[in-house]
């Protein structure tokens, strides 16, 4: 058999194993729809997302919903369990202390390679993104208003430091992140008030001074601090009341 041949039949081969692509237009709605409602506490902690009534408030087929909540599994927003349906996971102290030790060390790194890589344009963005914390605060915004901001923030530093396989590895638990952030901000939400502004404005600063160990250890703190303050309400292994 000569190599066209081989060639032609080996693509035939693939062609039959990979089938066509599929839009997942609807199913990707679906995940952002459900996963904006938990983040803005529509659904709380341990919360069941049942699928009849998701496609009923979302106006798409069932498939689709499942396929969305596939899609936030595995962000690790929500878990799904047979003949026990889907839920959004629990906040307990003994998951915070897993999922801040892997958010500690990203954001550490992150601080770090973002202090050797930024430049003045940078900087500039972090400020005006840190004033946006001030002005938001001193207007008396809500907790998850400043969340957002404060979510935004290390989005950027993150795209700063340059490294894909970093990012990916922060989107990868950015909603979880936000999920437990939203339970330190609602169980601490003056202890999160007061330090919000000034920790991220100190590590802007140590980024501008190219201080890349100093702002390691000020990102790693800042998010170690973050876990204890939330593991103070919480027991071990369980959720918050509501």
């Amino acid at each position: 058999m000569d190599t066209r041949e081989t060639a032609s039949r080996t693509g035939e081969a693939l062609s039959g194993e990979v089938g066509p692509a599929r839009r997942r237009g609807l199913a990707d709605e679906a995940a952002d729809r459900i996963r904006a409602a938990i983040l803005a506490g529509g659904f709380a902690p341990g919360a069941a997302l049942r699928e009849v009534e998701l496609a009923r408030s979302l106006d798409i087929s069932r498939g689709s919903v499942r396929e969305g909540l596939s899609v936030l599994a595995r962000e690790g927003l929500v878990r799904s369990e047979w003949h026990r349906g889907t839920k959004v996971v629990d906040v307990t102290a003994d998951g915070a202390e897993d999922l801040y030790a892997v958010r500690a060390a990203l954001e550490g790194l992150a601080a770090r390679l973002a202090a050797e890589r930024a430049a003045e344009p940078d900087f500039a963005e972090l400020d005006a993104r840190v004033d946006r914390m001030a002005e938001e605060l001193a207007r008396g915004a809500q907790g998850p208003r400043l969340l957002a901001l404060d979510l935004d923030f290390h989005d950027r530093i993150h795209r700063i430091a340059g490294n894909r396989r970093l990012y990916d590895g922060w989107a990868g638990i950015r909603s979880q992140v936000h999920l437990y952030q939203l339970t330190r901000v609602r169980l601490g939400h003056d202890g999160y008030r007061a330090v919000v502004v000034e920790e991220h404005r100190e590590l802007v600063r140590l980024l501008r001074a190219g201080e890349g160990r100093a702002a390691r250890e000020a990102a790693e703190h800042h998010v170690l601090a973050a876990c204890r303050e939330l593991a103070r309400h919480l027991s071990p292994a369980t959720p918050p009341t509501s």
